[in-house]
């Protein structure tokens, strides 16, 4: 998926590094802005994505930092250089916060993805109508223009798993996202026909616990885990919240996500049993369907 050419990726590459260089200096993200007489949290949005730092910033950093080479300064600089390219979103930039775009990018990029989803059927497996529907139960008041926007944007992110090269997809949702009647019976109806189809793709698995299962370890919120082609490229954990995404990718915090997700695939149904679950809700749909009709 040639990780290596994504401004996106570029970035989480430049972020990993500065953070190693600090540590190896033994300062912290506060030292080092007192000592550049920066804004207390420009370093922490530089390590955290939230900013591109301009290349004459990561000069000053790196020399800070004590990096004498010119080659290793010099492949840094560059790095910032290709960071602050316009990614494949920017066109989507008024209606999508930054970070958003940060981990929209990850997820194109991504070998892998690992998702858990609570109430609601996950972005990239969304029909239009489901995905407008949704779009329109945000807490923000959308012009109509901005509501379509997000709809483009979300049917978007799909090409992704029609690439020859798509990543491998494993989706487990509890049971409420596919009871949930979002928009209605019959559009309700065409999004389980449409998961169900997506399930039965080489490259993905559709998973769902039962009401029956009782409490489980993904009751505090959704999540989603990205594995990278590269060996050198950590797993990211991504949340969405009403504020933007949230990620996490230090190591010991990715593998209580990773083992979480293990213990929900562990108690909900196999594959073949989620999509006779799915195909028998959306047979149910299409009772009441044609009982208005």
């Amino acid at each position: 998926m040639a990780a290596t050419s994504s401004p996106i990726v570029r970035r989480r590459q430049l972020m990993a590094e500065l953070r190693r260089l600090r540590d190896a200096a033994g300062l912290t993200q506060d030292e080092v802005a007192d000592q550049l007489d920066w804004h207390s949290t420009k370093v922490m949005r530089i390590e955290t994505g939230r900013t591109a730092p301009h290349p004459n910033d990561v000069r000053i950093m790196l020399g800070l930092y004590g990096v004498t080479r010119p080659e290793e300064a010099a492949a840094l600089v560059r790095l910032a250089q290709d960071a602050r390219q316009r990614g494949r979103w920017y066109s989507y930039r008024d209606v999508r916060l930054n970070r958003y775009e940060f981990c929209t990018g990850l997820e194109a990029e991504a070998s892998t993805i690992r998702s858990f989803e609570l109430a609601m059927v996950p972005g990239l497996l969304q029909t239009e109508d489901y995905a407008r529907a949704v779009i329109l139960g945000d807490p923000m008041k959308l012009a109509p223009d901005e509501v379509e926007r997000r709809v483009e944007v979300r049917m978007t992110r799909q090409q992704a798993l029609s690439q020859e090269d798509r990543p491998q997809l494993w989706s487990i949702l509890d049971e409420a996202a596919i009871r949930r009647t979002v928009g209605g019976p019959a559009v309700m109806r065409r999004q389980l026909e449409f998961l169900a189809r997506a399930a039965q793709q080489v490259k993905t698995i559709i998973q769902i616990i039962p009401f029956g299962g009782g409490a489980h370890a993904g009751q505090l919120g959704p999540f989603v885990v990205l594995d990278f082609p590269e060996p050198s490229e950590p797993e990211v954990v991504t949340m969405e919240t009403v504020g933007g995404n949230l990620y996490v990718d230090k190591p010991e915090e990715v593998r209580l996500y990773t083992s979480t997700f293990d213990h929900l695939r562990a108690v909900a149904l196999s594959p073949g049993q989620s999509g006779a679950m799915i195909r028998a809700a959306a047979n149910v749909l299409s009772c009441r369907v044609g009982g208005t009709g």
